[in-house]
């Protein structure tokens, strides 16, 4: 035992001679060789506004070498000072040095861009580049954004007689309000974007494209007369995102004589609302050649009404609706939903709506009701309710897309003749209790019959075409009408036979 201890102390002493059994991982390697990798050589940021900053993006830098290896420095070559900002290994920083990554591990970085104000009236290119320096080598990411200036509308109250010229885009944050007595004017081509939750209120007019006479077909997104709302979000991943923006509404207090034409609304909320619940007089809005697209309110809430209803294409409560070569889709609770009366006429319209980016859609596309939306306050006047359907399509992903409660109420006041529509509840010949009779013959209506549209969820992924396919049912159904000679995007109608819906089909 005396040897003991003095053995034990032997061994302590040469165990700490002996080197640490440290992972492999954890090595450091200064060879020259061991090089980072990056999940992108370009970071790009596509179509910023000046003076709003961007969601940051992500560059992952990956060690695929076995041991460590250590970076000298990261850090922005400063091309364009102030542009881009930088949060590094979770900590917002411009630069960073002596960041060591383990063996076959990553590191994070979040990359920002804000771009300052400028006079340029087109878009712009602000390029930089982000540095590494690792064991003597020099590795570089590109960091790219595309700059936009614009108007920008804050919570404003626009002034009489405003004019959104569109050598700009016109960015809402919050609301821009369209006053009592008041006119706000779009010119074409003109392109508004809108930040999440904001809002074009009208308490006044709102003319878009009122005298727009187009000489030649249009494409969907011609840029010389088509005005374009959608939200704020312009990454392709935001494409056609529902309920990025409130949508367009119109007050009860005295909006009046509105005019929508050559307009797209997508990604809304609501595309147009009226909000008329005690039934003052009736907001009117005409609404012509015009898509609708992408819409999900998912509850919304007004301030004024204290209740929370779904979104709509078009969301009436009260309102008189014009609507005339108009395309309809994806629109995830109700294409058009009059509540409280109202005036309701569509034309040469169609619905299609497939509802692709929904899970579930139950309600019906075209929805009418002479019931009150708030039964708390009272009306101002009786309700009266009127619906018009002609030449129409309406077509989507369930079997009921047409509901008319309390019909017997106002069976007077429908009108649906030459349309194609999906509807077993009102395909009898002869009119029922709550039932308009929408098969019977002199009403040339064609029921459950699929239209054929050229790409629908129903034979395509993607890239949907709601044109006519060349063995379209709808294919001269319709009847002329000399109000009407052109379609939604411009183009003549046949006058003798033209066709069901929004767009027309030439026959080669």
């Amino acid at each position: 035992m005396r040897f003991l201890l003095p053995l034990l102390l032997i061994c302590c002493a040469l165990l700490a001679l002996l080197p640490g059994c440290e992972p492999k991982e954890d090595l450091l390697t200064t060879d020259n060789s061991a090089k980072l990798e990056f999940s992108a050589d370009t970071v790009l940021f596509d179509t910023v506004f000046t003076q709003v900053g961007t969601v940051s993006k992500r560059l992952w830098v990956y060690n695929r070498n076995s041991r460590a290896v250590k970076i000298d420095q990261i850090r922005l070559a400063d091309s364009n000072p102030g542009t881009y900002s930088l949060i590094i290994n979770g900590d917002e920083r411009q630069a960073a040095a002596g960041l060591e990554i383990r063996g076959k591990d990553s590191l994070l970085v979040l990359v920002k861009a804000r771009l300052g104000a400028t006079s340029s009236l087109k878009p712009f290119l602000l390029t930089e580049q982000l540095l590494f320096t690792t064991n003597g080598n020099e590795q570089d990411v590109k960091l790219v954004a595309y700059g936009q200036n614009a108007y920008f509308h804050v919570l404003e109250r626009l002034p009489c007689d405003a004019v959104w010229r569109n050598d700009k885009p016109h960015v809402i944050y919050g609301a821009a309000l369209v006053d009592s007595l008041c006119t706000l004017r779009i010119q074409p081509g003109t392109r508004i974007y809108s930040h999440g939750g904001a809002a074009l209120v009208v308490r006044g007019t709102l003319l878009i494209n009122e005298n727009a006479n187009p000489t030649a077909e249009l494409k969907d997104d011609d840029r010389n007369t088509i005005v374009r709302f959608q939200g704020d979000r312009l990454e392709a991943a935001y494409n056609d995102v529902p309920g990025q923006w409130a949508g367009i509404q119109f007050d009860a207090s005295s909006s009046r004589n509105n005019v929508v034409n050559f307009v797209d609304i997508k990604n809304a909320s609501f595309g147009l609302l009226v909000f008329n619940p005690r039934n003052r007089p009736h907001p009117k809005v005409t609404v012509r050649n015009t898509s609708i697209r992408n819409i999900s309110g998912a509850g919304l809430t007004f301030a004024s009404g204290g209740q929370s209803f779904d979104g709509g294409g078009v969301l009436s409560f009260s309102g008189d609706f014009d609507l005339t070569n108009c395309l309809f889709t994806n629109c995830g609770e109700y294409a058009v939903a009059g509540v409280g009366g109202g005036i309701y006429n569509l034309n040469y319209c169609t619905v299609a709506n497939y509802t692709p980016l929904f899970s579930r859609r139950e309600t019906a596309s075209l929805s009418f009701t002479n019931t009150p939306p708030d039964d708390k306050r009272p009306l101002v006047s009786p309700i009266t309710i009127g619906v018009s359907i002609n030449n129409s399509i309406v077509w989507g992903s369930i079997a009921e897309e047409l509901f008319f409660e309390n019909s017997d109420r106002y069976r007077s006041s429908l009108s649906i003749r030459n349309s194609l529509l999906r509807t077993r509840a009102y395909a009898a010949a002869a009119d029922a209790a709550d039932k308009p009779g929408l098969g019977n013959p002199a009403l040339n209506n064609l029921l459950n019959v699929n239209p054929k549209f050229k790409r629908s969820p129903e034979n395509a992924a993607d890239k949907y075409d709601y044109r006519l396919d060349t063995l379209s049912p709808a294919s001269n159904r319709a009847r002329f009408d000399a109000l009407v000679p052109r379609d939604l995007v411009n183009k003549a109608r046949n006058t003798s036979a033209p066709d069901l819906g929004a767009y027309e089909r030439v026959n080669p």
